[in-house]
């Protein structure tokens, strides 16, 4: 058995690039940084912080582009991918990013903190997402269920029914 998944809280660090390819899906790339927080052996309280590339596509892409923005706080759920390609310079380049599958938009509209918005990636549309709650870390149980409480009725979401 093998698993490979990537769950992240953090803050964008610049906005979203949303791109399509040649046979028209969208595409959208961008970054968040998570801090860590530790206390070293001399009892210095230290932080550090990392930085993570994330892609996502089709319809999620897409609402990446028009909600996600440069400080915005996610909840990002996918799987690592690394990808090996030669630069225009000839040197051989690596990056491993995050394959967006769930993403959760952890503060509102520029500003607002009271609200979060979920979203899934499938090939052919959105769904509603049944996440395994062992797989979830515990600070974000309580906004997963509060989205899944203001979208009970609604087994889809739909870009139209985003109240921001």
């Amino acid at each position: 058995m093998n698993l490979n998944r990537a769950m992240l809280i953090g803050n964008l660090t610049r906005d979203p690039e949303v791109r399509k390819t040649p046979n028209g899906q969208s595409v959208a790339n961008f970054s968040i940084a998570t801090n860590r927080v530790w206390t070293g052996n001399d009892g210095v309280k230290q932080t550090a912080v990392d930085y993570h590339n994330l892609v996502a596509w089709g319809k999620l892409a897409d609402i990446c582009g028009q909600y996600l923005f440069k400080g915005k706080k996610i909840y990002a759920e996918g799987r690592l991918q690394t990808r090996d390609w030669d630069g225009q310079d000839g040197v051989k380049r690596t990056r491993t990013e995050v394959v967006l599958e769930n993403m959760i938009m952890l503060d509102g509209q520029r500003g607002a903190t009271d609200s979060s918005s979920r979203f899934t990636g499938e090939a052919d549309g959105y769904k509603k997402p049944q996440p395994s709650e062992s797989a979830i870390e515990p600070e974000v149980l309580p906004i997963i269920e509060q989205a899944e409480q203001t979208s009970a009725e609604d087994e889809e979401i739909k870009v139209e029914d985003i109240p921001f």
